[in-house]
C-alpha cells in the first residue's frame, strides 16, 4: 500500500530591513534573513544585510525604487507566490517598515489569493530613525501633537493629492518620502494652503549610513536646496516646528560612529 506524499509547501516572509544600518535590524527579521532559501530584494536594502543571509539562498534583485522600476510589482507577486509554492521560505526584503509605503498590502493579497501562509515583520521606518539619529522628536508638547506620513510619489508618477490645507493647518510633524523629485510641488502646495513659510524643514539623503547627508532650511527653500545638491539617493524630508529641536552634538556623536562601523 503506497503512503501519501507529503504536500510540501513553503512561505513567504515579508521583512522590514529598516533604514539602512544593519545593526538596526530587529532580531526576528535577522533570523528571517538567516533561514530563508529565496530572497527578494529591493535596491534600498543595505548589501551588508543581504550578506547575512545563508549561502545556500537564491538571491533576487527586484529592483524597485522610486523612478526606477525595473521589475513591475505584479511581477514580483508571482515569483513570491512560485517560490513559496514550490517549498521555499521566501524572505521578501524591504528598506525600512513593509507597511509604510512597501506595497505589503498588495503582496499579502496575492499570496492568500495563493493559499500561501504569510507573516509581516516590521521594521524600523525612515522618518523614526532620521529623528533618532538628530536627537529630534518627532512629536513633543508645545511643538508637535501629530505626525503625518505622505508620500510624494504616487503610482501614477504624479503628486498624490493630499488633503494640503489640513496637512498645513495642523501644525504637527510631516514626513515625505519619495520626494525628491516632487519636493517642490509639495511646498508650494503646503505654502499656498497656508503653511509658514519659515517653519523649519531639512532633507536627510541615505539616513543612518555613513553616506548620510543632512540638508538644513525651510519649507520656503528646501526644494531648492535639495536640487543644488543633486540628491541621488533616497531622501526624506521633515517638516514641522520640531526640527528646530535637533541637536547638532548627537547628530555629530552618531555620524562618527557610523562611520568608524563602515570603515
Amino acid at each position: 500500500m503506497s503512503m501519501p506524499q507529503p504536500n510540501v509547501t513553503g512561505r513567504a516572509s515579508l521583512v522590514g530591513a529598516g533604514p539602512g544600518d544593519p545593526e538596526l535590524l530587529t532580531v526576528k527579521a535577522l533570523r528571517r534573513i538567516e533561514s530563508a532559501d529565496v530572497l527578494l530584494y529591493d535596491k534600498l536594502v543595505d548589501p551588508r544585510i543581504l550578506d547575512l543571509a545563508p549561502a545556500h539562498a537564491r538571491r533576487i534583485d527586484v529592483g524597485k525604487r522610486c523612478g526606477q522600476h525595473e521589475m513591475s510589482q505584479a511581477a514580483i507577486n508571482r515569483l513570491i507566490v512560485s517560490h513559496a509554492q514550490a517549498g521555499a521560505h521566501v524572505v521578501r526584503l524591504k528598506g525600512g517598515d513593509p507597511m509604510v509605503f512597501g506595497r505589503a498590502g498588495e503582496e499579502l493579497e496575492a499570496l492568500a489569493a495563493a493559499g500561501v501562509v504569510a507573516e509581516v515583520v516590521p521594521g524600523i521606518t525612515v522618518a523614526c530613525a532620521a529623528a533618532a539619529g538628530m536627537g529630534m522628536p518627532l512629536t513633543q508638547r508645545g511643538y508637535s501633537r501629530s505626525l503625518h506620513l505622505i508620500t510624494g510619489h504616487g503610482a501614477d508618477d504624479v503628486l498624490p493629492a493630499h488633503d494640503w490645507n489640513a496637512l498645513a493647518a495642523c501644525d504637527g510633524t510631516i514626513a515625505i518620502y519619495m520626494g525628491s523629485r516632487t519636493l517642490g510641488q509639495v511646498t508650494q502646495r503646503l505654502l499656498a494652503a497656508g503653511l509658514d513659510p519659515a517653519t523649519p524643514a531639512i532633507a536627510i539623503e541615505n539616513t543612518t549610513l555613513a553616506s548620510e547627508r543632512r540638508l538644513p532650511g525651510t519649507v520656503a527653500d528646501i526644494a531648492a536646496l535639495v536640487a543644488a545638491a543633486a540628491v541621488s539617493g533616497p531622501t526624506l524630508v521633515l517638516v514641522g516646528r520640531v526640527v528646530a529641536l535637533r541637536r547638532q552634538d548627537a547628530v555629530e556623536s552618531a555620524m562618527d560612529e557610523v562611520r568608524s562601523r563602515a570603515a
